[in-house]
Order: structure tokens, then C-alpha cells, then sequence
């Protein structure tokens, strides 16, 4: 009889588990979002944060989740103003997006508000 305890999965690994782990409806949607955070900002660091995907590069880029009937983005600070005309549809509060099962994910839309924020996060970076 094996007393060690499994330990859990750390980043990528956690990431994958939680996709697998949602609702059979929000695998879907929760992958393309990762393709997506992922391509948008190659050099973030994925993990899991507050039980959620979450993605850092020099400070919070986004987080993503499943809930009951919809998957939620969150993204904040200037881009979500810069771009409040493009997600004035999706915006349910400050900085989020959410996307009800089997809707369409905005893929432009999200890589342009990434993009923003790691330029934001650099900037900030380097005024520090």
C-alpha cells in the first residue's frame, strides 16, 4: 500500500487538466483560447491562478474559466477601453468577456486585446 500523495499538475500540465476536467461543451471554446492567449503572447507563463488558467508576462495578461453556460475571458486594464467599441457585445463586466456555449470565440478580437496588454506590460516593465 503506497502512502506518497500524487502531486498535482503544475502549469501547462495543470492547464491541460483543467480543459479536460470542464464541461464536455467548454473543452472546445477553453482550447481555442488557449491556442489562442498562447500564439498571442508566445513568452507568457501559463498556469493555474485562483483554480483558473492564467497567463503572465511581466504582470497579469488574461484568465480564462468555464462556468455553468458560458466560458469567460478575463482581460483588463487599457485595451479593454481601447477596444470598447469591438466588445461592447461580449462585455458582461469591467474586463470580462463571456461567450455562451457553442457561440462563436472572437479569435481577432481576443489576439488584438493580448497583443495590447503584453505592450502595456512591457511598458510598465520598463518605466519601472
Amino acid at each position: 500500500m503506497s502512502t506518497s500523495k500524487r502531486t498535482p499538475p503544475t502549469g501547462a500540465r495543470a492547464v491541460a487538466a483543467y480543459i479536460s476536467d470542464a464541461p464536455p461543451a467548454a473543452r472546445p471554446m477553453l482550447r481555442q483560447l488557449r491556442r489562442i492567449i498562447r500564439a498571442a503572447a508566445p513568452q507568457a507563463v501559463e498556469k493555474l491562478s485562483y483554480g483558473m488558467p492564467y497567463y503572465n508576462h511581466h504582470g497579469r495578461l488574461a484568465y480564462y474559466a468555464a462556468f455553468k453556460r458560458h466560458v469567460s475571458l478575463f482581460a483588463w486594464g487599457s485595451p479593454m477601453k481601447q477596444f470598447a467599441r469591438e466588445v461592447k457585445p461580449y462585455r458582461t463586466s469591467t474586463g470580462t468577456l463571456q461567450f455562451r456555449y457553442g457561440t462563436t470565440i472572437p479569435a481577432p478580437l481576443i489576439r488584438k486585446l493580448l497583443k495590447a496588454r503584453v505592450k502595456d506590460n512591457e511598458a510598465k516593465r520598463k518605466e519601472a
